[in-house]
């Protein structure tokens, strides 16, 4: 296949595009490489992408209609996965208008593309922010989602219903796929994990929000690409026992679908913490915090729907995952 990935230069989408490579598909890989956060690690990621020779890099602006459009035109792709977004709850704070350009407008410049070019399935990420003040666990697609607590949240949520219009009427498959805190090797700089493990290892005190009893469903790096990867292969499709007088939000009469992708098994901030600690050989100096506005206490994803569409549930343990991720780092900075 020709595959679209966006943010080919992030976290997800340099995994994502690596894994398509390996299987042999051609990938044009889009990014803008802000500074939002590092650039560093950015480029160090594209630089291994390069080193395949289906790998195309396309540094453009997702918000730029005209260059998306021609982008599009040029290549006729098969499969478009967009994981291009303005990331983070806190940030969207400080500058909501970087996520209403980048996940707003972006977004509906992948979606005009696709519809006009007939790609034969858009995949795209959500997150698990979009469940907001939702306390029903496990967090399930089939609830309704209407209380985001983030701008950033809202913009996810805005890209599931956006989507569900094109599905509608122009019979574009679309499948959305809410991702529940990822980790990992080559993770964001600006994530919980890597400053955990940056301080630590620099003797600097750690900021543990809610007191580390945040609960997580944290989502291995790999599980993540797999599940993409699964349900990639299977273009959305309408449910026939959709009910309009009952919707199900998870479905619908159109090439519609929404999937979690997490762990499906919680831990507290405060043990995930230990667990690096162990790894990394040192104790960390806990500056405990409240909860900061945007952040939900807990989450856990309900993976059910996953595991009988595509037959594969994640679980790998913290401890697993978090001994690469510190392996990875080690190397990476060469400590």
């Amino acid at each position: 296949m020709k595959i679209l990935v966006t943010g080919a230069a992030g976290f997800i989408g340099f995994h994502l595009s690596r894994r398509y490579l390996e299987q042999g598909h051609s990938v044009v890989g889009l990014d803008i490489i802000n500074d939002y956060y590092d650039p560093a690690i950015k480029h160090a990621r594209l630089d291994i992408l390069k080193g395949f020779s289906k790998f195309t890099f396309a540094r453009l602006d997702l918000a730029d209609a005209t260059d998306i459009s021609g982008l599009f035109q040029a290549h006729g792709f098969d499969l478009v996965v967009n994981l291009a977004a303005q990331a983070g709850v806190r940030y969207s704070l400080q500058n909501p208008r970087a996520y209403i350009d980048s996940n707003i407008v972006g977004f509906l410049n992948i979606l005009e593309g696709c519809r006009h070019t007939k790609v034969g399935h858009l995949v795209f990420a959500s997150s698990s922010s979009v469940y907001g003040l939702n306390t029903h666990m496990p967090l399930s697609p089939h609830r309704g989602v209407d209380h985001p607590i983030s701008l950033y949240a809202a913009s996810k949520k805005s890209n599931e219903m956006m989507a569900h219009s094109y599905a509608h009427l122009f019979g574009l498959p679309c499948t959305g796929l809410r991702f529940f805190t990822v980790y990992g090797p080559w993770g964001r700089p600006d994530m919980a994990l890597f400053l955990f493990t940056k301080a630590i290892l620099a003797g600097k005190p750690i900021n543990v929000f809610n007191y580390g009893k945040m609960r997580r469903d944290f989502t291995f790096i790999d599980d993540i690409i797999e599940g993409v990867v699964r349900i990639g292969e299977k273009p959305a499709t309408p449910n026939p026992d959709w009910d309009s007088a009952n919707p199900d939000p998870a479905t619908s009469s159109a090439p519609y679908r929404i999937y979690n992708i997490g762990n499906n098994h919680v831990e507290e901030l405060s043990r995930y913490i230990e667990v690096l600690e162990k790894e990394l050989g040192r104790k960390a100096e806990w500056n405990l915090l409240p909860m900061q506005a945007g952040d939900v206490p807990a989450t856990e994803a309900d993976v059910d729907d996953l595991a009988r569409d595509a037959g594969f549930k994640p679980a790998t343990t913290i401890e697993e995952g978090i001994a690469k991720f510190v392996a990875w780092y080690r190397e990476y900075y060469k400590m």
